[in-house]
């Protein structure tokens, strides 16, 4: 198997607009983005690295029922934690593209520096220079 193994997914009511700004703010790429009807996302995939997220438009389907954006639930309840290499000039970007910072760049006791924002639907996303596996 080549790749992440675990790969975090989410619906946005807006997935075109969040694939645009995930990309711009921090630093995500396209690898593939399955367009639906009336300017909906069926699935996309974005790359960071080595990892990945998969995305889609929120829907009234058999998997949306089983899923709240952050905005319907109130509150988020999971979060994704991404290692970055370059973590000032990272924090920098997404400052610049709006993104909301609910927990700003500090040193961590247990090594690395890191931050905390909101994407634009709600999504908490954690970013830090401190890499768990130690390469």
């Amino acid at each position: 198997m080549s790749g992440a193994n675990i790969i975090p997914t989410f619906r946005y009511r807006d997935a075109p607009e969040a694939i645009e700004w995930l990309c711009r703010a921090f630093g995500f790429e396209r690898h593939m983005v399955v367009d639906g009807p009336d300017g909906t996302v069926v699935h996309a995939q974005l790359t960071y690295g080595g990892g990945m997220i998969m995305l889609g438009t929120a829907r009234d389907d058999e998997f949306g029922r089983l899923m709240r954006t952050p905005r319907e639930a109130g509150t988020n309840t999971q979060s994704s934690y991404i290692v970055v290499d370059e973590i000032n000039a990272h924090y920098d970007r997404a400052v610049a593209a709006g993104a909301q910072i609910v927990m700003p760049l500090v040193d961590e006791d247990y090594g690395g520096r890191g931050y905390s924002a909101l994407d634009l639907e709600g999504n908490l996303w954690n970013f830090g220079s401190y890499n768990p596996w130690g390469s």
